[in-house]
């Protein structure tokens, strides 16, 4: 177990369960982290009487290339456990932002995603076992290693999004995909988000179904170089399938075919970094994240004054505001037309006095009954899961 700067960083999972049993047992609160790559998102970091870190659990526990299985230590780095991956031609697809520093236990607790969730879907989808440790000083066992095997996971996804605020989570495990024989992106620019939204529903009812579709606003469109409406489309398969691809998108004017693969790469990495960048760019800056039926997802994003992109085949839009008491004002308009929204980013210094999630809805209580069972004391990340929890 080891220091740095007052904070803790266990070196075994039997040590991060001993240090929240002790902290937990003298009622010391505590701030619970990996490489602290999100502390903008959600809710407040509030000052604590002990400082936990999970990035020293980083052990590779056990890949097996051929089950398409594997279990990592949570303070793994998301990039490394990629690069790993790509030596087996395999892949974890959740895309997450800030994925360069953050680690698994972060990605997974924040239940980050990027644009490929339309096809591979999100944290829940992939994560097929965990191990947490809880302040009783226990360590759970939750699923396994065998993607049939269910027994227990629900306790996982319970995890999944919590953002430490139930326990620790110390070591997750994976279902891989294959990566596609081969990848190509393609960028199909509209003059209105009308005409983009009846292209997307187009492709969407087509036999050939892309990876990602995002939707970028003006705005967002013109950090690539096209101030338009823009679908960016994200295809992979064998030759022939990918050709296809290319035959068919070849009806939309002004179409543009991305085939090399490192412009495809960098596209990709420059849409799943949008949050990162902006939010390094702007020092009030605050990003809010909204989920909405496909046939809202149009006016969703014709609502957002400055940036925004859009997963357009799953209904989830992020819009960018330079200052965070603009964003408040947009999420208050929305939760009185019954969108759901939530601050997913703003300052720290904010976090305390704007309304970051303002319509939780039903589903709020159960949750705060599962907080309980899991921290009675309400001591661990406090107000982390957007100051409701």
């Amino acid at each position: 177990m080891s220091y740095s700067i007052n904070v803790l960083a266990p070196s075994t999972a039997a040590e991060l369960a001993e240090a929240l049993r002790d902290a937990a047992g003298s009622g010391r609160t505590i701030a619970l982290a990996g490489n602290s790559t999100k502390r903008r998102m959600a809710g407040p970091v509030e000052p604590a009487g002990l400082d936990i870190s999970t990035v020293s659990l980083r052990a590779v526990l056990q890949y097996e290339p051929r089950d398409l299985t594997i279990s990592v230590g949570a303070g793994l780095s998301w990039r490394e456990l990629t690069c790993l991956l790509a030596e087996q031609r395999q892949m974890i697809p959740l895309d997450p932002p800030f994925g360069d520093q953050a680690t698994v236990g972060g990605v997974i607790a924040a239940n980050s995603s990027g644009p490929r969730r339309r096809l591979y879907g999100t944290a829940r989808d992939v994560v097929i076992g965990m191990q947490f440790a809880t302040l009783e000083g226990k360590l759970v066992h939750s699923g396994g290693m065998v993607v049939k095997n269910v027994a227990g996971l629900d306790m996982a996804k319970l995890m999944i999004g919590s953002f430490g605020t139930l326990a620790a989570i110390s070591v997750v495990n994976f279902k891989l995909a294959p990566m596609p024989e081969v990848e190509r992106s393609f960028l199909l620019p509209f003059a209105s988000v009308e005409q983009a939204n009846e292209a997307r529903v187009a492709i969407l009812k087509g036999q050939l179904q892309p990876a990602a579709i995002d939707l970028l606003n003006p705005a967002a469109g013109a950090t690539i170089g096209n101030s338009s409406w823009l679908l960016v489309i994200r295809v992979g398969g064998n030759p022939a399938a990918v050709d296809r691809y290319e035959h068919e998108f070849a009806a939309y004017a002004d179409s543009v075919a991305i085939d090399k693969q490192e412009r495809h790469q960098t596209l990709w990495r420059h849409i799943e970094n949008f949050t990162p960048r902006f939010l390094a760019e702007h020092e009030d800056g605050a990003v809010v994240r909204a989920s909405c039926t496909l046939k809202e997802l149009g006016e969703v994003m014709a609502s957002f004054p400055g940036s925004a992109l859009a997963r357009a085949g799953s209904g989830v839009c992020y819009g960018y505001f330079d200052r965070s008491a603009a964003a408040a004002e947009w999420l208050a308009k929305a939760a009185a037309r019954g969108w759901k929204a939530v601050l997913e980013f703003s300052p720290e210094a904010r976090k305390r006095t704007l309304e970051l999630w303002p319509s939780p809805g039903a589903d709020l209580e159960i949750m705060k009954r599962v907080k309980h069972l899991f921290d009675p004391g309400n001591l661990l990340n406090r107000g982390r899961l957007y100051r409701r929890i």
